[in-house]
């Protein structure tokens, strides 16, 4: 396997609201999509967005679940207060904010907020990491 990541692809519960979180709240380029998925272009990866069912059937499991997923996305930004603006945006859209800014013992700053769907997201300044 190539070390790159395509397409990551979230299974949501109503993909309207799912999609005017990313492409209205978060401002992330929305591409041409068939009805059933909407894609977003992340750089070199794509975010996905499919109803939570039919990406269930799709990997042949089932789609009943809850909790914690065990992972989260994660988002650099170039400053603490860019992390402190982007949890402020996504409070006042529907999201909501897990763990405010705060900083880290790894030198930097960041706070976790979660989606309408519970998809955790971390959004880290980190004067160390090279893609910002």
């Amino acid at each position: 396997m190539e070390p790159r990541i395509s397409l990551v692809t979230l299974g949501v519960a109503d993909l309207d609201r799912a999609v005017r979180f990313y492409e209205d709240c978060l401002g992330l380029p929305r591409l041409p999509t068939p009805p059933s998925v909407a894609f977003f272009e992340l750089g070199r990866t794509w975010l996905a967005l499919w109803a939570r069912e039919s990406l269930a059937a799709d990997a042949g499991v089932a789609s009943e679940g809850a909790g914690f997923g065990g992972f989260a996305l994660a988002h650099n930004v170039r400053s603490p207060a860019e992390v402190d603006a982007l949890l402020a945006r996504v409070a006042a859209c529907g999201g909501t904010v897990t763990k405010p800014g705060h900083p880290t013992d790894w030198g930097g700053y960041a706070g976790y907020f979660a989606d309408p769907d519970g998809f955790l997201w971390e959004v880290a300044h980190n004067p160390e990491f090279p893609h910002v």
